[in-house]
């Protein structure tokens, strides 16, 4: 039997990343219309400009498993509690561009609270956003809630919760 390593504590959540096709349109649209702060841009990081590891391996395939990647990201400030980091790679040349449905492996949203969820969904879609119909919850924990989803103008899925 193995002994385990100890436990380390768990802080809080520092960010969340979603790749992006085009970084400077998603930039504006959540700073300008969702109210994200722009803390700090890196790159482009090319794995062409950077030295290989002891094994051979490229920086971008040892540290995000992308062989042979360019990236550009910027993170920003969301809400007080939550980062927000948007990521546009260049390379490699494979690069998918289809988005997972709720129900697919990796599949996610991010969920935003707001205070009155028909003015956000009428805000959200005069900017290019696209809402499904509105959840309306009548009974269990969350009665007297609604809640709706919707994709952003780059196909990311988005859930707001009142």
């Amino acid at each position: 039997m193995t002994d385990m390593p100890p436990k380390p504590n768990f802080l809080s959540v520092d960010h969340i990343s979603w790749t992006v096709p085009d970084l400077e349109s998603a930039v504006e649209f959540y700073r300008d219309v969702i109210g994200a702060e722009e803390l700090f841009r890196m790159g482009p990081l090319d794995a062409a400009e950077m030295p290989l590891d002891d094994d051979g391996r490229d920086w971008m395939a040892t540290h995000v498993n992308v062989p042979g990647a360019r990236l550009t990201l910027v993170m920003m400030k969301l809400t007080d509690n939550m980062n927000f980091q948007l990521v546009q790679y260049d390379k490699p040349d494979d690069i998918r561009q289809d988005l997972p449905r709720n129900c697919d492996r990796g599949g996610h949203h991010l969920g935003l609270k707001v205070d009155d969820v028909e003015k956000a969904i009428a805000y959200l879609e005069a900017h290019g956003c696209k809402a499904m119909e509105i959840i309306h919850i009548d009974a269990g924990p969350l009665a007297g809630k609604k809640n709706v989803y919707m994709t952003d103008p780059f196909g990311h899925s988005l859930e707001i919760v009142d």
